[in-house]
């Protein structure tokens, strides 16, 4: 019996920040983080407190190609694209504030994959907000 991904972060921009943290100095900044990279990270993070929704970190770091091929392997039932959309929302603190607004914004945007979460529309975004944000540094 397939079993579904547990519930988001209610923090996610916390959460994002703070298991990519871990990630990078565990295996340095990379575009994409195996699953179970991301599994070990949550669980050194301050968020593990023996419920493990990694999976949402996962759609935020992994590849499609992984994160699908980890739940097939698991059993769980999670949409990637449906997933990373709720959490890069959750990046945003309200429609009104400027990126440089957002504390300690030390985010590495090569790993955003757009064209999974907008079918396409936006190829190449990810590149375009990483050359902003390293301009802004």
């Amino acid at each position: 019996m397939a079993t579904s991904c547990a519930p988001a972060p209610i923090n996610k921009k916390e959460y994002i920040s703070d298991i990519g943290k871990v990630l990078v100095k565990e295996h340095g900044k990379k575009q994409f983080y195996k699953p179970e990279e991301v599994k070990k990270a949550h669980r050194k993070s301050k968020w593990y407190d023996g419920l493990d929704f990694s999976c949402w970190a996962m759609s935020t770091y992994s590849s499609h190609s992984d994160f699908d091929r980890y739940h097939q392997e698991t059993g769980e039932i999670c949409d990637y694209t449906q997933m990373k959309t709720e959490m890069l929302n959750g990046l945003s603190v309200s429609p009104n504030s400027d990126w440089m607004d957002i504390p300690d914004l030390d985010i590495d945007t090569s790993w955003l994959d757009f064209g999974d979460v907008f079918d396409g529309v936006l190829d190449g975004i990810g590149d375009v907000i990483s050359g902003i944000l390293d301009g802004l540094s």
